[in-house]
Parts: C-alpha cells; sequence; structure tokens
C-alpha cells in the first residue's frame, strides 16, 4: 500500500521551515527532510528548504549508504548561485568523510582510510572554490576548510591510497 502525501499550504511555508530546522537540532533528519519535501512540493526553488534538506540529508549519513550521498548531490545544481553550489557539495563531502572517519573507529574496512581522505580532500577542494566565490565578510567555507584540515592533521592514519606503478610483463 502507499500513501500519498497531503500537500500544504504556501501559507505554511515559513512555519514549516521553522519546523524543519527545529527537528535537524532535536537530532530528527527524516523529520525534516520531509517537511522539505513539503515544502519543496509547494515552492520548488525554496532555497531554505533545498539547503535545510541537504543538510538534513547529510546527518543521515552515518545511518545510511551510497543513496543519501546521491540523494544529497541531486540537490546541488538546484542552489540558485556557483558559491553555495561548491559550498554545500563541500559540505556533503565533508560529512561523508566524517560518517566514513566514524565507521572507521567501529571497523577495519580495507580502504576505509584512503575513502575518508580522498572524501575530506575532495570536500576542501569545494570550499577553496567557495572561497574564491564567497560574499565579502563570509569566510564559512574557510571555516570548513580549516576544519577539515585539522582531522586530516589529527588523525594521521587516514592517508592518501598508495600509487600503484604499472610494471610492465616481459614474459
Amino acid at each position: 500500500m502507499r500513501f500519498d502525501p497531503k500537500p500544504i499550504s504556501a501559507e505554511s511555508v515559513a512555519a514549516a521551515l521553522d519546523k524543519a530546522h527545529r527537528y535537524r537540532l532535536l537530532n530528527e533528519p527524516s523529520a525534516a527532510e520531509s517537511i522539505c519535501l513539503d515544502v519543496l512540493a509547494v515552492d520548488a526553488d525554496n532555497q531554505q528548504a533545498l539547503e535545510t534538506m541537504l543538510l538534513a540529508i547529510t546527518d543521515q549519513f552515518e545511518h545510511e549508504n551510497n543513496a543519501g550521498m546521491r540523494r544529497a548531490r541531486d540537490l546541488v545544481p538546484r542552489l540558485d548561485d556557483e558559491y553555495r553550489r561548491q559550498y554545500y557539495a563541500g559540505i556533503i563531502c565533508e560529512r561523508a568523510a566524517l560518517a566514513q572517519l566514524h565507521r572507521l573507529a567501529r571497523t577495519t574496512a580495507h580502504g576505509a582510510a584512503q575513502s575518508a581522505y580522498a572524501s575530506f580532500r575532495e570536500a576542501m577542494e569545494h570550499f577553496e572554490r567557495a572561497e574564491a566565490l564567497r560574499p565579502a565578510g563570509n569566510d564559512e567555507a574557510i571555516l570548513r576548510w580549516n576544519t577539515c584540515a585539522r582531522i586530516l592533521d589529527r588523525n594521521p592514519i587516514l592517508a592518501p591510497a598508495p600509487r600503484e606503478e604499472y610494471v610492465p610483463s616481459f614474459d
């Protein structure tokens, strides 16, 4: 059986977004994501709903597989300026790396440290691009880059994958 969501009114969008923000603060990201879907059904280009939903999805990375990553990345092109697209692409990578780092603390999955390192570095690249586009007085991309750098510095287990060199066979 499938249930079709009931639509919300356009007048309730601001209150719904406030509620979505509160649900994120209460560590209920799936409820926040659901509210954002309701808002986007009424106002497909609502930037606050897109940002909140993207963050709510990334809040769930530690408990999800790659489907959450795809859902979050699918929202990035809908953001209305390049700075925010780069910044939030960085947030997605950073949070994926943090989820990988937390999983690494619980297991010794092969390649997990290299994967987390690669995700942090990808996040830092997005933050560098966002920094170049940032509005005056907005250093949030720098703050995020610094966080990633400090995490990498404090966790020497996180390192790039070793480069494999091609050695020709002379059979």
